[in-house]
């Protein structure tokens, strides 16, 4: 039985279309970057970003990255995010490259790889789970305590998507 933080972690997942990846440099330098994204059954996530960007060169680095998908309109105390600690990677595989264009073109589009590899600008990214949390708050007669995070089965997550 899916308990009601994965029903929630599931709902933000397929309605929230951006999420920041926060990256580090070999040296431990910190850069957060909000992306479009999209993600497969697995919640791999994909996002389509120039090979030059900062967060780009920082995944060849560092592979490492940490991801929240979160609704910024949310009033003040009302926000809910996903937190996701993952691996990232450029991807070179034209077949992982089109997999990852038809999730967010649909399964016709057809455009060769090649815009995404060699000499071209942009590149297709893939970050893997390894952990997920939801944000949740604890209160006192209605005052405010502290928020914390509750781990999720990425099984769980996994499962609910395929539905």
């Amino acid at each position: 039985m899916i308990n009601d933080y994965t029903k929630r972690a599931i709902k933000i997942i397929k309605s929230i279309n951006y999420a920041t990846i926060a990256t580090a440099s070999k040296g431990g330098i910190p850069w957060n970057s909000p992306v479009a994204h999209n993600y497969d059954e697995q919640l791999n996530i994909y996002w389509f970003s120039d090979k030059n960007n900062h967060h780009s060169r920082n995944v060849r680095d560092n592979t490492r990255v940490f991801i929240v998908i979160y609704d910024s309109t949310a009033p003040e105390g009302e926000g809910e995010g996903v937190y996701i600690q993952a691996t990232a990677k450029e991807l070179s595989d034209p077949e992982e490259i089109m997999f990852a264009r038809r999730i967010k073109k649909g399964p016709g589009y057809d455009k060769p790889a090649d815009d995404f590899l060699g000499d071209s600008v942009r590149r297709v990214y893939k970050a893997t789970p390894e952990h997920i949390w939801i944000n949740d708050a604890e209160e006192k007669n209605g005052v405010f305590l502290r928020d914390f995070r509750k781990e999720l089965s990425l099984d769980d997550i996994r499962a609910s998507l395929k539905k």
